[in-house]
């Protein structure tokens, strides 16, 4: 698709894609208000992130000065807008899937769940409001979060505790609807089998395997894990098919609709202006929406997102306090399945414990890379001297991550998550 370049206010100029103007906009607003005399005064468009903040979409931010007829008043806003990346890569490995996924995610299953918490008195916000959903483009467009002083954590950072629990209260609300939604109307969200690791698309398998051997290459030149570095050498025939089953669901388990890819810059967080204490998140990017275990996105944020403590001492604190909101919301929803006793819901996590061991040494340093400089999509998938070159500084200049993962290996391989046929 053709770019189009667009002049901000302080004078750069950016990229965005030419469809997204002051026509488009004012189309999809006359929908959104349900004014067809709506007119556009003012346009604007910007980018909203940088590299290695997002790998597949391109965010745009668009500010507008509209003219309000019908109620004859001028608005000024801000939106959001997500498109997908016209990569050739991009389009080879994940075709229109992802896009489409979260379309329906926002369009169909988040008014469901909305409508489900609503009926038991659960109304705090917990997505991102949707202007307009274009199937035709494969873009969404959102409120801007940003405008009601939300903003995305520093990913080096990461989450700290009272951001976690904040958001682990809302995620165990957005899985217990989804558990019961999926109960009451004959497994519809079981179709969304597509995360990050499909049995369906073998295509992005190499994002996976190249981190692997960037990671082998980092053990095997740390003091006191080269016996770690030949186990996962032994591992690599194995890894992909251990991968895949964390995202099969097991069917006398718990099951859920997981966000697919729970990680620090899908987490908008609102902070107080005076003591900037966290007053409220806010869950956004729902592209690899999968159903499966809670393991799927519990493993996935714990092992890429938390501060350093929180990582390393207590993820099962944060297990436990997730677990009594899920419960609650099930029972309060009359949920007709099981519901685990916290025992039994502390080993359905392990049966999927290999996604700590490929989130922590495999996500985590792509997550937290320091050098930006290569961080797209492109790089992680392919195989060439400057793709490894990329993938191995994640690791050997990352000193948090090398930390993270000195101090875990060797606790995986005593729990056996480096045996080949586990």
């Amino acid at each position: 698709m053709k770019e189009q370049s667009q002049l901000s206010d302080d004078g750069l100029t950016m990229q965005c894609p030419s469809w997204l103007n002051k026509e488009y906009m004012e189309q999809c607003l006359r929908s959104h208000y349900n004014d067809n005399e709506l007119e556009i005064l003012k346009f604007q468009a910007m980018p909203c992130l940088g590299k290695g903040e997002n790998y597949l979409g391109v965010m745009t931010r668009v500010k507008v000065e509209f003219l309000l007829p019908s109620k004859n008043v001028t608005k000024t806003r801000s939106y959001v807008v997500k498109s997908m990346l016209r990569d050739k890569i991009v389009e080879e490995v994940y075709g229109s899937d992802v896009f489409l996924c979260e379309m329906i995610i926002y369009e169909k299953v988040i008014p469901k769940l909305k409508a489900l918490l609503s009926d038991i008195s659960e109304n705090e916000e917990i997505f991102a409001t949707t202007i307009a959903v274009d199937r035709q483009r494969s873009c969404l467009i959102f409120d801007d979060l940003n405008e009601r002083n939300y903003f995305t954590v520093n990913r080096l950072k990461g989450l700290n505790r009272e951001i976690v629990e904040l958001m682990l209260r809302k995620l165990a609300k957005i899985h217990a609807a989804s558990a019961v939604l999926n109960e009451r109307q004959s497994g519809c969200l079981e179709s969304f089998q597509r995360g990050l690791f499909s049995r369906h698309n073998d295509k992005n398998y190499s994002i996976a395997t190249g981190m692997l051997d960037a990671c082998k290459k980092f053990v095997a030149q740390s003091p006191g894990l080269q016996d770690i570095s030949q186990k996962l050498e032994k591992l690599k025939d194995n890894y992909m098919e251990l991968c895949l089953r964390v995202f099969d669901p097991v069917a006398n388990h718990l099951n859920v609709l997981n966000h697919g890819d729970l990680w620090s810059t899908n987490i908008m967080v609102k902070y107080d202006p005076v003591s900037s204490k966290p007053l409220d998140v806010i869950i956004i990017d729902f592209q690899f929406a999968v159903w499966g275990s809670p393991a799927i996105d519990l493993w996935y944020n714990f092992n890429t997102s938390l501060e350093e403590d929180l990582h390393l001492n207590k993820q099962d604190e944060l297990t436990q306090n997730y677990y009594y909101t899920l419960r609650d919301i099930l029972k309060k929803l009359s949920f007709q399945g099981h519901i685990p006793t916290l025992h039994e819901f502390h080993l359905q996590l392990e049966e999927k414990a290999f996604y700590r061991l490929h989130s922590t040494c495999c996500i985590q340093p792509i997550h937290r890379c320091i050098d930006t400089g290569d961080a797209d999509i492109a790089t992680l998938i392919e195989n060439t001297k400057q793709s490894m070159r990329f993938k191995e500084f994640c690791y050997t200049k990352n000193p948090y991550c090398q930390r993270i993962i000195r101090h875990l290996l060797p606790k995986f391989e005593r729990k056996g998550l480096l045996c080949p046929n586990q």
